[in-house]
């Protein structure tokens, strides 16, 4: 697998099979989804096949790819065929009861009869109520049924692909792409039963570590230190216990396959890492000893061989050793220094939104002083996205009007990525939000957010999740912005982006609104209010509403 110029992937080989739950993990970047991505039969391999002999259910990173007029239970039975049987019964049943004759009546019946057969071969009503249990499980509730995927959220929309693969995969192979995103935590406690009790093939990306360690039973680790030591293995290449055979180094990305559950890796990987430090310890030390003695017997005539022989000995003895494992570079992520600006940079005054005729945002009241810290909480479809999107400019609102104070600059973080143009370079995407950036300028900034080399001229639209969530924060830090409005900034990243990422939000002196499900992120923004939706009571926040974070 490549990605631009750059190879991803060398020479790998395994097998999922029924019952394997494998936990695909690596830093942002490292080709996690671009694998999982050829896997699912939607990007092709440069080289090597991929064979499918059973039903592969895929879930990937965005959740926008429905029709938004199609509707949230016809979505989910699409993943069978099933929308389009149930279309032609009730098409069936419309014309039986409105035949003029005998003869269209017979026609009628014929086509109800016809289309009965094609719903009863698909699963039928037994099927229809099987998906209508999945949605329930994923939080998904009745109202929102018979309503456009367009009028949801962007949380209820990944909900409803979720639903629709699961749906669609119970007893195939499921791809997941980080499914816990924009989930609740009684949605991820149901997932976590569904996935351990999946009787076909899974394999999952992840950054939720509980998850990992109640559910996978398999580890594919990629691994992207240029001095790894691992070339890809096939299965029948990994020793009893996991560990994967060494066969020299590399200076590409592989995989490490570990036939453990995820504690029993974590514990393989630290007890390797302690092994490889103590072995490389002795042979340096053994090897300093020769190239000393060696060194002293040079000169002399009579053992200049010998002494040669013992420097290529200590040579040979550093060259053999497994190569230590360098520590991963982390994004020097900041936010911007903010301008000036008045006292009440930013308000909100009687917003209302309706998407379908459900209405999602009512009577909000908001007002965000200089250096004020917001968090909005609300459960999925509540509206904090589209407050945010209103409070941006991205969305006008029905009635109400949003109030933009003396000196105002607004630096926008969308969930979904949505300021990100992924039809352009990542330089060009930074050129876009800095355009008083030179050419030097903006390569170090993208260099701080680990965009070196030919990373820059990477279309955008290649990029992990974790990699567009740096691009969009570099495009905040030469903004100026004095209010941030960051919809959930944690999601798709590695813990030490995140950390980044926190220490930048608790250090920034500007205003921030924050819709969050991160209780660390919650924890670095030390917010003084809170906004409740879709009640819209503003509160002081207290520590009695912590309780809520994880359920928004």
């Amino acid at each position: 697998m490549r990605a631009g110029a750059r190879l991803l992937l060398s020479d790998i080989s395994f097998t999922i099979s029924p019952g394997d739950r494998i936990g695909l993990v690596g830093r942002n970047g490292a080709g996690k989804t671009t694998l999982m991505t050829a896997l699912a039969g939607q990007a092709e391999p440069d080289a090597g096949t991929i064979t499918r002999t059973g039903p592969v259910g895929f879930l990937a990173q965005d959740s926008r790819a429905a029709d938004p007029t199609v509707t949230v239970t016809d979505r989910i039975l699409s993943a069978r065929g099933l929308d389009r049987a149930l279309r032609a019964l009730r098409t069936a049943e419309a014309a039986m009861a409105h035949a003029t004759g005998p003869a269209e009546l017979e026609r009628a019946m014929n086509r109800y009869t016809h289309a009965e057969a094609a719903f009863q071969a698909g699963g039928g009503y037994a099927a229809e109520a099987e998906a209508a249990r999945v949605a329930a499980g994923l939080g998904l509730p009745d109202r929102v049924l018979g309503e456009p995927v367009g009028a949801l959220s962007g949380g209820q929309r990944r909900r409803v692909e979720l639903a629709r693969i699961l749906f669609a995969g119970h007893s195939g192979t499921l791809l997941l792409d980080e499914p816990t995103n924009h989930l609740d935590a009684d949605s991820i406690a149901w997932l976590r039963t569904f996935l351990r009790s999946h009787p076909g093939g899974l394999m999952l990306i992840s950054h939720d570590t509980s998850l990992l360690a109640d559910v996978v039973n398999r580890v594919f680790h990629l691994d992207t230190s240029p001095s790894s030591p691992l070339l890809p293995q096939s299965l029948n290449s990994v020793r009893a216990g996991g560990t994967p055979m060494r066969r020299g180094a590399t200076d590409r990305t592989t995989i490490e396959v570990h036939n453990t559950g995820w504690r029993a890796y974590l514990a393989q990987r630290e007890y390797d890492e302690r092994r490889r430090a103590r072995e490389r310890a002795n042979a340096e030390r053994k090897a300093a000893a020769l190239h000393a003695q060696a060194d002293k017997m040079k000169a002399r005539v009579a053992t200049a061989v010998t002494a040669r022989n013992m420097a290529r000995r200590a040579d040979r003895m550093l060259a053999d050793l497994e190569p230590a494992r360098r520590t991963e570079k982390t994004a020097r992520i900041r936010l911007p220094e903010p301008a000036p600006c008045g006292r009440m940079p930013l308000g909100a005054i009687s917003l209302a939104k309706s998407y379908g005729g459900h209405q999602v945002l009512s009577g909000v009241d908001l007002a965000v002083d200089r250096g004020s810290r917001v968090v909005v909480l609300g459960l999925n479809g509540a509206g904090k996205t589209t407050l945010l999107r209103i409070l941006a400019g991205a969305e006008d609102p029905d009635s109400g009007r949003v109030v933009r104070g003396h000196g105002l600059r607004l630096g926008y973080f969308a969930q979904e990525h949505d300021t990100l143009d992924t039809a352009r370079t990542v330089r060009q995407n930074l050129a876009a939000a800095a355009p008083h950036l030179t050419d030097g300028e903006a390569r170090r900034v993208l260099g701080a957010f680990l965009f070196s080399g030919d990373d820059a001229d990477k279309p955008a639209a290649v990029l992990s999740g974790g990699e567009k969530t740096r691009l969009a924060l570099a495009g905040l830090v030469h903004s100026g912005a004095n209010v941030l409005l960051l919809d959930e900034p944690t999601n798709h990243l590695d813990p030490a982006p995140r950390d980044e990422v926190l220490a930048a939000v608790g250090s920034y002196p500007g205003a921030i609104v924050m819709v969050t499900h991160d209780g660390g992120a919650v924890d670095a923004l030390r917010p003084d209010r809170v906004l409740l939706l879709p009640d819209a009571d503003e509160d002081l926040w207290n520590e009695e509403y912590r309780d809520l974070v994880s359920l928004a």
